[in-house]
Parts: C-alpha cells; sequence; structure tokens
C-alpha cells in the first residue's frame, strides 16, 4: 500500500548535512491548531489569492489545484525538505515562513533566504527530477500544502497558464540568486552586506515612512550565513550601527532608518 505523502512528512525525521537532526512533529489537519493559525481549507477560499503570483488562477486551474492538493499545519524548525533529497514534489507556503539554506560537510551553512507565505519551494527539483538543492526549515509554525510530483507535472501540462507562472517563479528566484552571488562575490564591505540585508528584511514593513519596524526572529548567526560574515562581525555592526543611530533596538523589534542605510552605498 502506497504511503500518503504528508503522512510521511509527517513521521520521518531526517539527517541534514553537518549531521543536524531535523524531525518532523505530527500535524492536525484540522481548522483549529495549537499554533494559533487561520486556516485555509481550500485554494478557492484563500483571502490571498489575489496577492500571490502562483496562487493567482483563473477558478478552473484553482479546482484542478485544490483536487491534487493536501495540506497539513507544522510546527517551527520542522524540515519539508533537505539538501540531496530526491524531489517529491513541490511544497506551497499558505502561512508562515521557511529558511532555506545548504551546508558543506564541514558543517558550514549558508541560508540563501527566508522565503515568504505563498512562496512555491522545490520547484526546480520537481520539474528537473534532481535531488533538492537546499534543506527548507519552517521559521515559525505554518500551514504547508503538498503537491506530489507526478500531479503537479500534469498540473503544468494540462494548464498554459500554470506553466507561465511556473515560469514566472523560476525566473524570479534566479534573478534573486543572482544578484545574492553579486553581493557575495564583488566584494561589498560587510557594513554594505548587512545594511542591504536590513533592507531588504524591511521592504514590506516601511509602507512608505522613513522606518520601519520588524521583528527579530533572525539571529546575529543566521544573519551572518544570509551574507558571508561571522557572527561576531554581524555583532559588532550591528553595534556600530546603533551608535550612528542607523537603527534602534527596543525588545524583540528593531527599528529600521532607511534612508540613513541606504546612505551607505554613497559613502
Amino acid at each position: 500500500m502506497r504511503t500518503d505523502p504528508m503522512v510521511a512528512l509527517r513521521r520521518t525525521s531526517f539527517v541534514a548535512p553537518g549531521g543536524r537532526r531535523s524531525i518532523i512533529a505530527p500535524s492536525k489537519m484540522v481548522q483549529r491548531t495549537p499554533y494559533g493559525l487561520n486556516i485555509v481549507e481550500s485554494c478557492l477560499a484563500c483571502p490571498f489569492r489575489q496577492e500571490r503570483l502562483f496562487c493567482n488562477l483563473s477558478s478552473p486551474a484553482l479546482e484542478f489545484l485544490s483536487s491534487i492538493t493536501k495540506s497539513g499545519t507544522y510546527p517551527k524548525g520542522a524540515a519539508l525538505f533537505v539538501e540531496g533529497q530526491e524531489p517529491r514534489g513541490v511544497f506551497i507556503l499558505c502561512s508562515g515562513r521557511a529558511k532555506l539554506s545548504s551546508s558543506s560537510p564541514a558543517g558550514k551553512t549558508l541560508i540563501f533566504r527566508i522565503a515568504q507565505p505563498g512562496e512555491v519551494l522545490g520547484l526546480s527539483a520537481t520539474i528537473s527530477g534532481k535531488p533538492y538543492q537546499v534543506t527548507a526549515e519552517l521559521f515559525e509554525p505554518s500551514q504547508v500544502s503538498f503537491i506530489s510530483r507526478e500531479p503537479f507535472l500534469r498540473f503544468m501540462r494540462e494548464r498554459g497558464e500554470v506553466a507561465c507562472k511556473v515560469a514566472e517563479e523560476l525566473s524570479r528566484t534566479c534573478n534573486a540568486v543572482f544578484a545574492e552571488v553579486l553581493s557575495l562575490g564583488l566584494g561589498a564591505r560587510a557594513s554594505e552586506k548587512l545594511a542591504r540585508l536590513l533592507l531588504d528584511l524591511s521592504e514590506n514593513q516601511h509602507k512608505g515612512k522613513s522606518e520601519a519596524r520588524i521583528k527579530l526572529t533572525l539571529t546575529y548567526e543566521e544573519m551572518g550565513q544570509m551574507i558571508g560574515i561571522s557572527r561576531e562581525t554581524v555583532t559588532r555592526l550591528v553595534a556600530t550601527f546603533r551608535k550612528r543611530q542607523l537603527v534602534q533596538i527596543k525588545g524583540s523589534t528593531l527599528i529600521v532608518r532607511r534612508a540613513a542605510l541606504e546612505n551607505l552605498f554613497r559613502t
């Protein structure tokens, strides 16, 4: 008897590169959850569908999508898939965020980015049939939808609008990775790298104001892993930014003065 992929996901523990084990805790596929999430039970009823690239499809396409999708809720730290694992399908972040990272045999970790709600993870591997290139670990309690590889490929073949959306998503991801490689590889100063990271993290929070407030969910070590510098360097730079009044920390909230940070790139 074939195992349900979502059940297998919840029962499996993985060992990520570097020897770190991530255990997938059981989830409850019901409306009430211990994580305080507002569960969306159908793609057709999703209140965010017009705001998200992959979800903004015609009603017939969404009906098809709903018929091949299985949804579940997961705790912070759950691994959706790990680097080197054979692709089983794609994962849609209905809510919550995920950390996409890669580790060397020596245990050094590079965080590529933080995936946001509405993003489709594992897309490239699912289409190519090659192993997942990164590890996707949930950054907070999340609702995640899963589509097995064969139904997803059929979905693309039968719905031209879906194939176009997938091409847009892959192109956007490629451009983002290219920009990150340029930032890391062209010798930008550590202060500029951190400033760019803080500007990116606060991009959707400033709402036209000169300041943006973001919740500090990333540790200094994780910030360093995203921009290729050490935790100690991040600590020193944050202290310098605070002294120069570029940022301010109040409890778990980071206040970013965006205009002042942007001036770092002009000096």
